[in-house]
């Protein structure tokens, strides 16, 4: 069944539900609309419990076609490993997107080649197992999920340039498959390099989503060219917490420069994201909507991680 959406004079107002007003108010132009979900990093138990208590519904509520999800906090908020990646996808995300955590669980590195539906940076050296990008169909349309990650301030990696890398790809896409629309995840650092690609896909690209600072930030934005942006979709798991972690024990890390490991944090449950409307007949997106909710992750009486 196709979803539609209102416009009136500009893309900047189409965050209206047909189903939700009466016949009498529409007056505009109807278009039929794919509905996509970005996810923020889930991190650790408290992140898969905030998913299995709430993301359904978000998805029922928003009517949700495609559910994107950066996973490589979910195994104790540091990497992933394969269990893990498959409860994700049988909690209903469709594609699992990492970075420089990805690989912290070994198994995660003979598993990555063989599950196309997780993405390393596509930017990482070609020895690098996994994959960059993926094609999918979402209501018969094309689309080219594609993952980079920034270059600032990962000091301990030497990849290409995100840059170049995105050059690469949507050349390579626009001469294959011109009509398939590109979706871009940009793991970044600094909100001033997430804001530069931005600005240098703007048109070439239907979205560019930023994670990393698991921070949701409020700088959601559709171009006149039809592309969607957020500087970061933040976090699932704890709200009331450093980086999905025990405040204390963060606290005490950076007072004392020890390697003190970091432990989850139950407190206020969150999902935060973004959802992004794409107008079937152009290809562009029409609207861009920040997700968050609060969920309730009691912590479970076993203590036994999952």
């Amino acid at each position: 069944m196709c979803k539609y959406i209102l416009v009136f004079s500009s893309r900047y107002s189409a965050k209206i539900h047909l189903r939700r007003l009466p016949l009498t108010a529409i007056k505009g132009i109807l278009i039929c609309m794919i509905k996509i979900l970005f996810l923020g990093e889930v991190t650790g138990r408290p992140g898969i419990t905030a998913l299995k208590n709430g993301l359904q519904t978000l998805k029922t509520e928003y009517d949700i076609d495609y559910t994107i999800a950066n996973g490589e906090g979910m195994t104790n908020g540091f990497g992933i490993g394969k269990a893990h990646a498959l409860q994700l996808g049988k909690l209903g995300v469709d594609t699992i997107t990492g970075a420089e955590k990805l690989f912290y669980k070994i198994d995660m590195v003979d598993f990555a080649p063989k599950a196309g539906f997780i993405l390393r940076p596509a930017n990482y050296p070609p020895l690098c197992p996994g994959h960059g990008y993926r094609h999918v169909t979402i209501k018969e349309k094309k689309f080219a999920i594609i993952n980079l990650q920034g270059n600032s301030n990962f000091p301990r990696q030497n990849i290409q340039n995100a840059f170049f890398s995105a050059d690469g790809i949507l050349k390579k896409i626009k001469e294959t498959n011109p009509d398939e629309i590109p979706l871009v995840i940009f793991h970044a650092a600094t909100t001033a390099e997430k804001r530069t690609m931005k600005f240098y896909l703007d048109g070439r690209a239907a979205a560019v989503i930023g994670t990393h600072t698991k921070v949701l930030t409020a700088d959601e934005t559709v171009s006149e060219k039809g592309t969607a942006y957020i500087t970061d979709i933040g976090r699932v798991g704890s709200f009331m917490s450093a980086g999905g972690f025990d405040p204390e024990g963060e606290i005490k890390k950076l007072r004392s420069q020890l390697p003190i490991r970091s432990s989850e944090c139950w407190d206020d449950g969150t999902i935060q994201g973004a959802v992004v409307s794409i107008d079937e007949g152009t290809g562009q997106s029409v609207s861009i909507e920040r997700v968050m909710r609060h969920i309730d992750i009691r912590k479970p009486e076993n203590s036994q991680k999952e």
